[in-house]
């Protein structure tokens, strides 16, 4: 691993305020041209975007490459979702829908070796395919990311024994998700509110940090003010269109002019 990749789980656990966004495009160029951003990681969505285990691999080989951290949110929590994802070389794993103390506890075993936890291999592009010996390999594994995603209102009611959990690094709220599941069609409610309270104040206790999604910088200063130091900004998808909307409402208007 490059200098970055290997300081970002304890730059988060510092809670340092850390910037991302999800990448929904599999293909390297993306990666590569996202490495030149100034954001502080990068995250494969697997669960929403169409990443299969080659277009995961080819993209986590490019961030290695360029030391761009880079982690996967897999496409659920399982074992080999998880596995899969860490061989190809990512630094960490986001973990979607952790809703209780025996997901978390079964997600940050499948993310790190021990008795019952992740099954190791030394050929793999994370263990640097058979090069180093296997003491150096296992050392690796405190550099391992386990982020849980608290999505739903059991999640949250069972937040402070999850955020408890050894092994799980941060809490990623998902506003989205939440909303719903509190029965709303919007996000921005009360109900919200006191989730993102509450999964701030068990990240507080147990020293962990507090991710968030946010559409832009503009809602990221908004909700700092619930403790959230790490913002997963939109997604390259996104940024692509609004600046091809903000150029063609612009040409438009020349022409109106």
């Amino acid at each position: 691993m490059g200098e970055r990749t290997q300081a970002l789980r304890g730059r988060i656990a510092a809670r340092e305020a850390l910037s991302s966004t999800f990448i929904k495009t599999p293909d390297v160029s993306v990666i590569e041209l996202m490495s030149t951003s100034g954001l502080d990681f990068l995250i494969l969505d697997a669960e929403h975007a169409p990443f299969g285990r080659r277009e995961m691999d080819v993209c986590l080989a490019m961030g290695r490459a360029l030391d761009m951290p880079i982690l996967v949110r897999v496409l659920a929590a399982r074992e080999d979702a998880i596995l899969a994802a860490l061989d190809a070389g990512a630094v960490g794993v986001v973990v979607p829908h952790v809703d209780s103390v025996e997901k978390a506890r079964a997600v940050a075993a499948a993310a790190h070796f021990g008795r019952g936890g992740r099954g190791y291999a030394g050929s793999t592009r994370w263990a640097g395919f058979a090069t180093r010996p296997m003491g150096d390999v296992l050392a690796q594994d405190d550099q391992t990311i386990v982020i849980a995603q608290i999505e739903e209102p059991e999640g949250v009611d069972a937040v402070a024994q999850i955020a408890a959990v050894d092994g799980i690094d941060a809490l990623f709220a998902g506003p989205a998700d939440l909303s719903v599941g509190y029965g709303q069609s919007v996000v921005g409610t009360p109900a919200l509110d006191a989730a993102l309270t509450k999964i701030n104040a068990a990240c507080d206790a147990s020293g962990k940090a507090f991710v968030t999604w946010v559409p832009d910088v503009a809602k990221a200063q908004e909700w700092a003010k619930f403790g959230v130091n790490i913002f997963v900004v939109a997604s390259e998808q996104t940024w692509i269109r609004n600046a091809a909307v903000d150029v063609a409402r612009g040409i438009k208007d020349i022409a109106r002019g």
